[in-house]
Order: structure tokens, then sequence, then C-alpha cells
């Protein structure tokens, strides 16, 4: 087994999960908006909106809503897309190439199969900055993303 992925510098972020379900499976639940909206946000949060564009240079927006109501709407750009395998997005545009006010994050995720059906899957986060890094930890990433991963695969497994 190869082992996991490390940072490569101090504004790096990294999550991992081995999964019972195939790369493929993984991948239609980033990608595919009505699997999207029933795990991408920690329970009790929800997803009531998802749309995606999946092609270089196309936009994803995701909306989430919070226990009391509030929606948090998050829109990103896709920088890679290579089916079942990996995934690359940033916040560093809204749409098409228009820059976003204030960049914060890009997102690799690897999709990578394993023995008997499993995949081993890697959410590298890059922030512009170690305070970005810092203040993304200190919201709850590991937490938060971790919670998320969890119920993807519980999704993933099913498919």
């Amino acid at each position: 087994m190869t082992p996991d992925p490390q940072p490569a510098d101090d504004r790096d972020l990294l999550l991992h999960r081995r999964v019972d379900a195939p790369p493929a499976a993984l991948y239609r639940c980033w990608t595919e908006p009505d699997l999207l909206k029933r795990w991408f946000a920690p329970e009790p949060w929800t997803v009531p909106e998802a749309e995606v564009d999946l092609r270089v240079g196309g936009a994803s927006r995701i909306v989430m809503r919070g226990p009391d109501g509030t929606h948090y709407p998050s829109r990103g750009v896709y920088l890679e897309v290579v089916p079942d395998a990996r995934l690359v997005f940033t916040d560093a545009f809204v749409d098409a190439w228009t820059p976003a006010p204030k960049p914060f994050m890009t997102v690799i995720l690897t999709f990578a199969p394993e023995e008997e059906g499993r995949t081993r899957y890697t959410v590298r986060v890059r922030h512009w900055s170690a305070a970005d890094r810092e203040r993304h930890e200190s919201l709850g990433f590991h937490q938060g993303w971790g919670r998320c991963a969890d119920q993807m695969a519980r999704l993933a497994e099913t498919l």
C-alpha cells in the first residue's frame, strides 16, 4: 500500500480516508449535484442547492444551510477534471475566470484505487498563506471535512 501524501509546506491541510467503494462512486459523489446535496455539509447542516459545470473553467456553486436557517454560498471554478481519479478546484475565481474578492484555497481531490474495490481518498487543501491555513484549521477543517468525508463514504458505499 502506498503511504498517504504529506503536506508540501505550511499552507497545506490534508485529509485521508480509505473507503469501501470504487473511485467512480466517490467521483460521482463530488460531481453529481443530487449526490452532493446528500453529504457535502456536516449534519445537522444541509445543502439545499448545488450546481456543477464539470469542465476545466466550469463553475460550481454550493449553498450550505446552517441549523438556524442561514445560507452560506460557496463558489469556485474547476482547474482539472480527470474522471474517477482527480478533481482540482479553487475559490480564487467565482465563474469563468472572474477573480474572487478574496481567494482562500485550492482543493485537490484524488481517488486512488486500492485492492478489493476500495479507494484511497485524499483531500489536499492549499491556502494562499500560512495564516489562511491556520484560520481554516481553527474553523474546524479536520472535524467538518472529516464528518463530510465519512458521510460521503457511507453514500458512496451504496452506489
